[in-house]
């Protein structure tokens, strides 16, 4: 069964909740998936531990990341990667530029 265009809901919400916006490169990730897999994994490990007493809402949610397809994410985030390193300096420039004008004032 696929999600939202994803292999399932575990991936999807995984993907959603702990990878969207993040910036591999920031987190010195490496880009090959084959490296990225068992990163991602202890990753989102780390974060529910972090935030979640030890017992049964812990064993849960270790249960559901069982069910995330590790490298669909992590070709993903390669992909998002590889898009803006192809960007060149001056469209970076140009999309930046973009993304501080305020249209709100216009939509009025």
């Amino acid at each position: 069964m696929s999600y939202n265009g994803w292999t399932n809901y575990a991936t999807w919400r995984v993907n959603l909740e702990i990878f969207d916006g993040l910036d591999p490169r920031e987190m010195g990730w490496h880009k090959n998936t084959y490296d990225l897999l068992p990163i991602l994994r202890d990753y989102v490990r780390d974060v529910l531990e972090m935030n979640a007493k030890q017992g049964l809402a812990l064993d849960y949610a270790l249960a559901f990341i069982e069910e995330v397809n590790w490298q669909e994410i992590a070709q993903s985030m390669i992909e998002a990667y590889a898009d803006d390193e192809e960007q060149s300096d001056e469209d970076r420039g140009v999309l930046e530029q973009a993304a501080w004008h305020d249209t709100s004032a216009e939509l009025m």
